[in-house]
């Protein structure tokens, strides 16, 4: 009988085998410590402020800015309303 291997499961972010000492779990995937940070603003994240969109974690400011709701009534009123597209927000990664 060959000897066969445990499967790890692999980082979303680096791809790599996360092994049982280093992971960190968000969305349902494990993260290696060092991956696990926001995707826009670079903050090391834990499992009280992170939120997870399609494969990428975020700290909760950085997604509600992202993927939050937008317009009158969500930031303040008109003195907030800003006709900012949210450019500068793109991971340039």
């Amino acid at each position: 009988m060959p000897f066969v291997a445990i499967e790890h499961p692999k980082c979303p972010k680096c791809s790599k085998s996360v092994y049982a000492a280093e992971e960190r779990i968000a969305g349902g995937y494990k993260w290696h410590k060092m991956c696990f940070k926001c995707g826009l603003c670079g903050k090391f994240l834990d499992s009280t402020n992170c939120a997870e969109h399609e494969k990428e974690i975020y700290c909760k400011n950085c997604h509600g800015r992202k993927y939050g709701p937008k317009g009158y009534g969500f930031g303040g009123g008109a003195g907030c309303l800003s006709t900012d597209s949210g450019e500068h927000l793109e991971n340039t990664r």
